[in-house]
């Protein structure tokens, strides 16, 4: 099994959770998944931004870690507030919105608790080959702007893009 990882703990900071969008695009680069980084890019803003507003205590860090797994990048990010768990809802006003956009790039999301007084909000992008639809369920590639943008509900974005076969170069 293939599985390649990087993990960093961070100050809970803004400035810590627009890094950790930089070091998980450089990473998710070095790896050779160019393709996945515009969504894995959001994922990973939007969960250290969470963790950073919600999940913030003075002195304990949060961390990120990312992986791929057979054909999948999972992005965690763990905070010290198992106390406040993470909500799904729309939100009206300038905020609010992080965790749609997350469910509408992700193939699944999800908390895990503990240990004690930790908590994981964790989702994954399923990684297909490049520019296949090869990522989340409810949008693709950079399409999830206009579904933001247009006010439209997540299970109203377009269809997949159809794939080319892949074939071998001889």
């Amino acid at each position: 099994m293939n599985r390649q990882n990087f993990s960093v703990q961070l100050s809970p900071t803004p400035r810590a959770a627009r890094l950790a969008r930089l070091l998980a695009v450089e990473q998710l680069r070095t790896w050779g998944l160019a393709h996945a980084l515009d969504d894995a890019a959001h994922v990973v803003a939007e969960l250290t931004a969470n963790a950073v507003t919600h999940g913030r205590l003075p002195v304990r860090d949060f961390v990120l870690r990312v992986y791929v797994t057979e054909g999948v990048l999972r992005i965690e990010v763990t905070d010290t507030r198992a106390d406040r768990l993470p909500q799904l809802r729309v939100a009206e006003g300038e905020s609010g919105r992080g965790l749609v956009l997350v469910e509408a790039l992700a193939e699944r999301w999800g908390v895990t608790q503990g240990p004690f007084p930790r908590k994981t909000v964790w989702a994954e992008l399923r990684l297909g080959r490049p520019g296949c639809g090869n990522l989340g369920a409810g949008a693709v590639g950079g399409q999830y702007k206009e579904l933001l943008a247009g006010g439209k509900e997540p299970f109203q974005a377009p269809p997949l893009p159809a794939c080319e076969p892949v074939h071998p170069q001889w």
